[in-house]
């Protein structure tokens, strides 16, 4: 495409409508209207815990809107990954070692407190250290920026300095939006006490613009310390803060979660005083825990990305995260089976479509356009557990023997995703399914049905394929008295495989054998006999 497309039209039938291409357009408008040939994307990571999926998502979100901005223009952009180490520690961390030692630092920058893991010169440094580690392990295209390093050498002089200049509209547009007590103290400008090493906020008394100092009373015995707001012997307070960012480096492009949105619109405000246009954004909503409650880096309540990695492959995690990103999500284990099948079906349609109906589809994103021919598999995970449950798996071999025979040429070095599959299904069977698994016994009807099942199994010519399982299974279901289909494949799930649901019967029964789910019938029934 020419880079001087101009695409900030609204979408039409020949254009792609998933939501990362609708947010790029927003950015393709926006440096029409400005004149920039590059585009600014940013994110922001507050490192007083570690980082955990959540940020992954933002990350991952973000870069699929840049993607879907290059292919629309061609033309130039960043990501920044912007770690805001600066901020005052305000509580210890449930997840962390040494947290007394961390207790003795509150209210100190987050790089100028030990590690309490000892791996690195700060708790900021190590928490850094980790979100790069996870990001650079999904291949993100970022650059990490650091507020301490911004802070420390200038880089945001100019920026605090108009921030001085403006404090009294900055207070005006703040204030209101504080209870008394904060009211009381306070300023946008934090200094960082020059004995202590903390955050204070404290009202500042007087400003000094052509000093570009501000000063301030020390609440332990009431001198009065001045203060340069350049340097890093001031930070902003993060509001304030979030917005000179955005002035200072001409973000064009920053999403966050619904629990911000009066900050964003607070900080865009800041913005417009300093004198820039906040960036376009989106809203996107939050990750629920087990107990519907939202999860939080420091209370760790949150399944992490190795977790999700220990069960199910990275592209798994990145379609839960492109699934409907304003819509409230339970993020925990029983996410992870829906999501690796959902990648799957994606990516084994992207080879048949059409480019613009690929450039709508999950795994284009996923795969910044080019989804390998090897992101599909023959079996879905959701068989595969079924698989690893029925044989009661404790190592992927197991499986395996069965996969041969269903696909004589399968094998873990012909399919290296069917592999991992394979693995992670044994995994998560071990974890969640085993120590679930609940038998009951079938009603006069349903063991009518079973018998009838495992009667005509036998019936059936060698070789059958799943389509005619499948529809011998829906036979006997509609020949029985059961008051919906429904009923007579819970049925299956429950009595032959203990469990509340699974997957399409029919190529479950191929996959396992017909011998051997005649098998399984006969000691369901066996067992609900004693």
């Amino acid at each position: 495409m020419s880079a001087t497309l101009r695409n900030d039209a609204p979408p039409t039938a020949a254009t792609p409508r998933s939501w990362p291409f609708e947010e790029a357009r927003k950015v393709v408008a926006r440096l029409a209207a400005s004149g920039k040939s590059e585009a600014l994307f940013e994110t922001g990571y507050g490192p007083s815990g570690l980082p955990h999926i959540g940020t992954f998502g933002e990350v991952a979100r973000t870069s699929w809107v840049r993607h879907a901005y290059t292919a629309l223009t061609g033309l130039p952009s960043r990501l920044i990954a912007f770690s805001d180490d600066m901020d005052g520690l305000r509580k210890v961390p449930d997840n962390v070692p040494n947290k007394e030692m961390l207790a003795r630092h509150l209210g100190r920058p987050l790089t100028r407190i030990p590690d309490p893991f000892g791996t690195h010169a700060s708790f900021g440094e190590h928490n850094n250290a980790r979100l790069r580690a996870f990001l650079d392990n999904f291949g993100f295209d970022y650059e990490f920026a650091s507020a301490t390093e911004y802070y420390a050498t200038g880089r945001f002089d100019p920026a605090l300095l108009r921030v001085l200049e403006l404090f009294d509209p900055i207070l005006a547009v703040v204030l209101p939006t504080l209870g008394p007590d904060r009211r009381a103290t306070y300023s946008p400008i934090l200094p960082i006490h020059p004995s202590t090493g903390i955050v204070m906020q404290v009202p500042i008394v007087a400003r000094d613009l052509a000093a570009g100092t501000v000063s301030w009373r020390d609440p332990d015995g009431g001198a009065l310390i001045e203060s340069p707001v350049t340097g890093g012997a001031c930070k902003l307070q993060w509001k304030a803060d979030w917005a000179m960012r955005w002035f200072a480096l001409g973000i064009d492009y920053e999403m966050s979660g619904k629990d911000l949105i009066d900050s964003v619109r607070l900080s865009g405000k800041i913005c417009r005083i300093l004198g820039a246009t906040p960036p376009e954004g989106f809203t996107y909503e939050l990750f629920l825990d087990e107990q519907a409650q939202k999860i939080s880096k420091s209370r760790g309540n949150g399944l992490s990305v190795d977790e999700w990695l220990r069960y199910a492959p990275p592209e798994s995690l990145s379609q839960f995260m492109f699934n409907q990103p304003q819509r409230a999500k339970r993020l925990y284990f029983d996410a992870i089976p829906r999501a690796v099948d959902e990648y799957l079906a994606n990516a084994a349609k992207a080879p048949v479509q059409s480019a613009i109906e690929r450039q709508d589809n999950p795994a284009w994103h996923i795969h910044a356009a080019e989804v390998p021919q090897s992101a599909s598999s023959p079996i879905s995970f959701a068989m595969l557990l079924n698989l690893a449950s029925v044989v009661n798996a404790d190592r992927a071999e197991i499986l395996w023997g069965f996969i041969r025979r269903y696909i004589p040429e399968a094998s873990p070095e012909e399919m290296p995703l069917l592999a991992r599959l394979a693995d992670h299904a044994v995994a998560y069977y071990g974890d969640f399914i085993r120590p679930a698994k609940q038998f009951r016994a079938p009603d006069l009807v349903e063991r009518a049905a079973l018998m009838d099942l495992a009667a005509s199994l036998r019936a059936l010519p060698q070789g059958a394929s799943a389509d005619e399982i499948q529809t011998l299974l829906y036979d006997i279901g509609k020949r029985h008295p059961f008051p919906e289909l429904r009923a007579w494949f819970a049925c299956l799930y429950q009595v032959l495989l203990g469990q509340p649901d699974g997957p399409r019967f029919g190529p479950f029964a191929a996959l396992y054998g017909v011998a051997e789910t005649i098998g399984l019938i006969e000691t369901a029934l066996a067992r609900t006999e004693s």
